[in-house]
């Protein structure tokens, strides 16, 4: 029997699949060469390790997802932003306020604080009027 974990890692490499082989569409409006010439939902992936702390907000991110968030961040903020918010990761049940809080809960210490990212603000979850 397959953990959450892993089915969820599935989930997501299925999603990139998917996604991969659709036309390059920015993701909620975010640039979809915000990371270079990878799309964000291929860079996506990198984010396998932070399933369970992406869905639950008490969770402590591993040292891998954490990893993963600070390689994504030292390519841009908008990088960042773009994966956070990108369909791969709403596509396996990521919801976007949750998902930007993973930064902050890793102790990223040069993470993009206060970068307007969609509709939120790193790394707060309110909601930016």
């Amino acid at each position: 029997m397959r953990s959450v974990s892993s089915v969820s890692v599935v989930a997501l490499v299925l999603a990139v699949a998917v996604l991969l082989a659709a036309p390059r569409l920015g993701a909620d409006g975010v640039d979809a060469g915000a990371c270079g010439k990878t799309p964000p939902d291929q860079v996506a992936v990198k984010l396998a390790p932070c399933v369970s702390a992406a869905k639950d907000p008490k969770a402590t991110p591993s040292a891998r997802c954490c990893a993963a968030v600070k390689e994504i961040g030292e390519k841009s903020a908008e990088c960042l932003c773009a994966v956070l918010l990108s369909k791969t990761v709403r596509d396996i049940g990521v919801k976007p306020e949750m998902a930007i809080t993973i930064p902050k809960r890793c102790n990223i210490a040069d993470r993009p604080i206060g970068y307007k990212c969609g509709d939120f603000t790193l790394p707060s979850l309110e909601l930016q009027n």
